[in-house]
């Protein structure tokens, strides 16, 4: 049916004015929210962490008041030979809080920082840890397998966190208190292993486990060139690795704590000699496993090596 031209303009007339009623109203709406949320963003913490370890402990502590970058989250990546990229450097530019390992585990983090954000409040774990290398020994950088050091990194990151912003200073510090009381149930599990089992002996395809069985009372019985050269990506000699797998066939250990991140042929034969022997494997990783957090994953840590030794 067709319209006159009067009928016709004043028909769009009507509509324009409508579209121009709803469309003030939506839009007075709409920018209202992008409004609230853009500023809900911005009011948060931005915070980038070098492994997804620590961004979860940031999580655990900043809960809805950080927005968390992890660099290294894959747990089938080895971290050692991790290479940083240009976004990387982008979310260090833009953090008000830096969480690193430090120890020469994660140094593209200061490399970064160096070149772009001086301003960035940086906790480091390994320093915070207070944890430095033996006599005539090297530095075990691993220090989130460390509890009581995690509880000192908590509150470190508290105390950051609460400077980026003093308003929620108070929740920063109870949340970190309450992490920490979960550390503790995790020390009292390390202690019932240490009174059930001090002294026996385990192997290790590296150090990244030390510090929790140290805690737990056990003796690492694995040749330190082994370990060592493992962790530098290197290989033993024929000896080296003899002395190792010697472990297994004569019986001096009663587990394997074997890193996962860091697989290779010398340490498949390692792995292979324990399952022959009957030895317990127990996996370990070096970032969090895909659906864990981190008080999830070390209580699963503990009780695959309690498991493993009461067999």
């Amino acid at each position: 049916m067709s319209r006159t031209p009067s009928r016709l303009a004043g028909l769009l007339a009507g509509a324009a004015s409508l579209g121009l009623l709803a469309g003030c109203g939506g839009s007075s709406d709409e920018a209202a929210s992008a409004g609230s949320t853009a500023s809900a963003s911005a009011s948060k913490v931005t915070v980038v962490a070098s492994t997804n370890v620590y961004g979860d402990i940031v999580e655990r502590i900043g809960g809805d008041r950080v927005d968390v970058t992890s660099i290294i989250s894959d747990p089938a990546q080895d971290p050692h030979s991790y290479e940083a990229g240009t976004r990387n450097q982008l979310a260090l530019s833009k953090a008000k809080v830096v969480v690193e390992n430090g120890g020469g585990y994660d140094d593209f983090v200061d490399r970064m920082l160096g070149s772009g954000n001086a301003s960035a409040e940086v906790v480091n774990a390994v320093e915070v840890s207070g944890r430095t290398a033996p006599a005539g020994g090297e530095l075990n950088e691993h220090v989130w397998y460390d509890f009581p050091s995690m509880g000192r990194v908590a509150d470190r990151i508290a105390d950051a966190l609460g400077k980026a912003d003093p308003d929620n200073a108070g929740t920063f510090a109870g949340n970190a208190a309450a992490f920490k009381k979960s550390l503790t149930a995790l020390q009292d599990k390390e202690a019932s292993l240490k009174s059930a089992h001090a002294g026996e002996g385990v192997a290790i395809t590296e150090p990244v486990p030390l510090y929790l069985l140290e805690a737990s009372g056990l003796a690492n019985r694995t040749p330190e060139e082994f370990s060592e050269a493992v962790e530098e990506g290197d290989d033993v000699s024929a000896k080296v690795l003899q002395a190792t797998l010697d472990l297994f066939s004569d019986r001096k250990v009663k587990a394997l704590v074997y890193n996962e991140q860091t697989s290779g042929a010398q340490t498949e034969k390692v792995k292979s000699a324990a399952d022959a022997a009957g030895v317990p494997v127990v996996p370990v990783t070096e970032t969090l496993p895909a659906g864990k957090d981190y008080l999830t994953w070390m209580n699963d840590n503990v009780d695959a090596l309690a498991d493993a030794l009461n067999k």
